[in-house]
């Protein structure tokens, strides 16, 4: 299934693409923020279930202002785990 969630605007990314196939992350794509390290995420977090994802990023912090670009794909999950995106 496809999501897309778009971000707050304290981050730089705007928008996260998200497929989950049999509960499983089989693409993370990022829109907008640092290509090389959100492009990193994709890769890391790909074959890994929401809650796994949610475990390690939410929470992470960038430059203060309370969220991430990392933070918000955690967020992006728990909204689709709570079945408020589609």
């Amino acid at each position: 299934m496809h999501y897309t969630y778009k971000t707050s605007q304290l981050v730089c990314s705007s928008q996260i693409d998200i497929d989950i196939d049999n509960g499983v992350i089989t693409n993370v794509a990022f829109t907008g923020g640092c290509p090389g390290n959100l492009t990193a995420i994709g890769i890391l977090v790909k074959g890994k279930t929401p809650q796994e994802v949610i475990n390690m990023l939410e929470g992470v912090d960038c430059g203060g202002k309370g969220t991430s670009c990392t933070d918000q794909l955690a967020k992006a999950l728990k909204e689709i785990l709570a079945g408020r995106l589609s």
